[in-house]
Formats: structure tokens, sequence, C-alpha cells
């Protein structure tokens, strides 16, 4: 049987990803531990069944609008790095380079780590971890947590270390898995949930008062951001994927609705078993997962099981995808002489950026043991949807600079869709600095962070030019 053969991009990486490949690339980048936690908080915010449901409506239509929005762009440009060859080649290096490092520093390190935290919570309920003293040291059931939370990620990173190939495997595997899992608890809660249809009109007081405003619905969505977030990792593997003109774009639709469709369908499957009141009452508990409560309510001990193996599937996936993907951006940096010189390498054998990887590993297990990450959520969604609103607007540059180009995806419903996403990125961002200070000034300022390292980089590229 003749080997198959790949093109190759000048970077050195191999394109070996079709459109299957992109699809649960994109899935996988954005099921995680949101899904099963994050309708408790929305309930609070709200305090009503239908309105938790608009929520994740609204916040799914907006993440697909970004996506559709991004796609046009994907198409056009189609290297390594994804978002930051966006905003390279359209706004200029600086911003470019806040973008990547802002994504280092918070957004995707921080996403991986929280994700392989939430795997080792959901194996530590199912097999807890004892207390242990050790020569006059007590070693802590968190500790152990945090021990395996960084196994996990070194566990993904040997594996893409040997290849993109093989990190594609492993997520087509346990996407595969968390679709089936997700689907199966939503004909359990329908089917065996014993739930009441008119719980979709109950409401209680949210934690706003009476009254339901425009900044408690924002605030809302803000929680199932986080469930959507990572939809755009999808670009940081263009140098990767075949016929990436057609099939980044079309991954990118096809993974953002079906996902969509997934919330509100298992978000629906909740609140049919239990009243919006008793997710309000759950948000009030610590280390409580609002989708454990559900199954348990039906299901008892074997419900517990049953949620915890589903939530260890998402976030080892999403880990997985994180590692993978998001270490191309720094790739592409540090070709361009903006990040650590040796995160340019690609390794000659396996095809991938082997320091690339390994420091976005460093950092994130750094994460791990800061446990900062739990109230990083709000901030990272802050961050992101800065350079989301930026990047959107990319669609009407490209247009006016290149009205002739044959392209091979356009945003349905241009300019409609572009101009409603990039504002409400911008009403987001507005009403987390007024609701949230702390969380997005914590943004700005590790944003703000990269300043002396942009400096020296960009000095010594000057340097280098004018030898």
């Amino acid at each position: 049987m003749a080997k198959e053969s790949f093109e190759k991009h000048e970077s050195g990486l191999v394109r070996r990803l079709g459109l299957g490949a992109t699809f649960l690339l994109v899935i996988s980048s954005m099921v995680g531990s949101g899904v099963f936690k994050k309708i408790a908080p929305m309930s609070t915010e709200l305090g009503s069944a239908t309105w938790v449901l608009a929520a994740w409506v609204v916040a799914g239509l907006i993440s697909w609008f970004g996506a559709l929005t991004n796609a046009e762009v994907a198409s056009q440009i189609v290297e390594p790095g994804g978002q930051y060859e966006y905003f390279k080649r359209i706004f200029g290096k600086p911003l470019a380079f806040f973008y990547g490092w802002t994504a280092f520093t918070v957004i995707q390190s921080a996403t991986a780590a929280a994700v392989a935290s939430v795997f080792a919570q959901s194996f530590n309920s199912i097999f807890p971890f004892p207390e242990v003293n050790f020569i006059g040291f007590t070693l802590s059931t968190g500790l152990f947590v945090k021990a395996l939370a960084i196994a996990v990620l070194w566990f993904v990173t040997i594996i893409n270390l040997r290849g993109v190939h093989h990190g594609e495997k492993l997520n087509t595997l346990f996407t595969s898995l968390v679709i089936v899992s997700i689907v199966g608890i939503i004909v359990l809660c329908f089917g065996m949930g014993n739930g009441d249809w008119s719980h979709f009109a109950q409401s209680v007081e949210s934690k706003a008062g009476t009254s339901i405003g425009i900044s408690s619905f924002f605030m809302a969505m803000l929680a199932a951001f986080w469930a959507y977030e990572g939809w755009n990792n999808l670009g940081f593997l263009a140098g990767e994927i075949k016929n990436p003109m057609r099939n980044v774009p079309l991954g990118l639709a096809a993974g953002v609705g079906f996902v969509m469709l997934l919330y509100v369908a298992i978000n629906a499957a909740y609140l049919y078993v239990l009243p919006v009141e008793r997710f309000v009452e759950i948000n009030s508990l610590e280390n409580t997962i609002s989708a454990v409560v559900v199954i348990q309510s039906f299901l008892g001990p074997v419900g517990s099981l049953i949620v915890a193996c589903a939530i260890m599937i998402a976030t080892f996936g999403t880990t997985n995808n994180t590692v993978m993907t998001a270490s191309r951006v720094y790739f592409a940096m540090a070709r361009d002489g903006l990040f650590f010189k040796k995160a340019a390498y690609c390794h000659p054998k396996f095809d991938v950026p082997t320091y690339a990887i390994l420091y976005q590993s460093i950092w994130a297990s750094v994460l791990v043991l800061s446990g900062s990450f739990d109230q990083l959520t709000d901030m990272l969604i802050f961050a992101a949807f800065i350079f989301y609103g930026t990047g959107a607007s990319a669609v009407f540059i490209l247009r006016r600079r290149n009205p002739a180009t044959v392209r091979s995806f356009s945003v349905p419903g241009y300019p409609v869709v572009p101009i409603l996403f990039i504002a409400f990125c911008a009403v987001l961002v507005v009403n987390t600095i007024f609701n949230q200070p702390r969380e997005s000034g914590m943004g700005l300022l590790l944003i703000a962070s990269g300043i002396p390292f942009y400096l020296y980089w960009s000095k010594q590229l000057v340097a280098k030019e004018t030898k």
C-alpha cells in the first residue's frame, strides 16, 4: 500500500488534517467543563429558566456570528498562527504581538490549566485522593489533584510532540466520546428525569433583584461564553490543514453551529429535571457541579459516576486540543522574532513546533500550581473579546483593500452579521469594565505585561535589520 503524501508548508509543518478533523477540532476546543457547570451562576444572575436558555442561545448566536466572520478572513489568510497572522497582515506586528502574548499568558494557557484541573477534580470525585503524612509534611488532597492535572497536561504534551496526527487521533476519539456522552445525558434527562415542563415558566428573585436588566443578561452570558470559548483555535493549525481555504471556514461554521445546538439542548434538559431555584441553591455550594446534581436526582450515585466520566472525557479532549493548537501561535510569533527564539524550531522528523509546545505546557503547569485560574475565567473572556471584536473588523478592511478578490467563503448576511458581532464585543467589554473592574483590570494588566517584551524583541529585530 502506497504511503500517503502530504503537502509541506514552508515553515516545516505538514498539511495532514481534512474537513472531518477540522469539524471535530472546533467541537473539542469548545466543549469542556462549562457545559456541565455554568447553568448555576447563570440561574443566580437571571432567576428565570426562560432567560437562562435565552442567554445560551444569544451567546451561541454571537459566537457563531464571530466564527462566520472569522471564517471569511481565514479563507484568505491561511498561515500557522491563525488570529495572530490575521492581525499581523492587517493591523501590523504590535497588535499581533499583544494578541499572541495575551493568548500565552492568559487565554490559552489558562484554559489548558483550568480544564486539566477540572479533569483531576472529577477523577478525585470517583477515586478520592487521601491526605498523606510524609516525613513530617502533610500531602493534601488538593496537592494530589494539582499533580494529576499537571500529569494530564504533560501526557497530552508528549503525545503532541510526536506529531500533529497523534494529537488529532486522540482528539477524534475523545470528541466522539464527549458528543455521545452529552447526547446520552440529554436522553436520560428527558427519558428518565421525572421532570416537569412547568419548570421553564418558573422564576425566582435574581442576583440583581426582581427585574432582569441588560447588565445582568451580559453577566450571565459571560458565563456562557466560557463554555463557547475556543472556537477560533482552528485557525492556529492553518499550516497543517488540507485545502485550508475551504476546510477552515467550513469547519468553523459547522462546528460552532453544532456546539450551540448541543448546549441549548443539554441546558434545556437540566431545567426540565430541576427548577431554576435549585440551580440558584447549587451556585451557593462549593465544589458542586450542576450536571452531577441533575443526574443524581433520578439515578443516585450512578449519576455521579456518569457525569464525572463525561466531564473527564470532555476536559481531557479540550486539554489536548489547546496544547495542540495554541502552540502554533507562539511558533508563528517566534518566526517573526517576537517570542523566545527556540519556539520557532520545527522538529524535522515529527513536523511540530517542539519548544512552542513545551513553553506553553510549562506555563500552564505554573498556572495549575498557582490555583488562580478559577478567578480568571471572566477575565479570560474579557481579554478574548477585545481581540475578537478587533479581529472581526478585519473583514471590512480586507474587502476594501481587495474588492476584486474571489473568496472561497463569504460571511452570510454581510455587513449585518460582522457589525452585530463587533457591537456585541464592544458592549460586553465595556459592561465588564463597569461591573467587574477587578477582573477587567487584571486582564488589561496582563495584556500590558507584554510591553517590555515587545520593546526588547522589536529592538533586537531593528538591530538585526541594520547590520
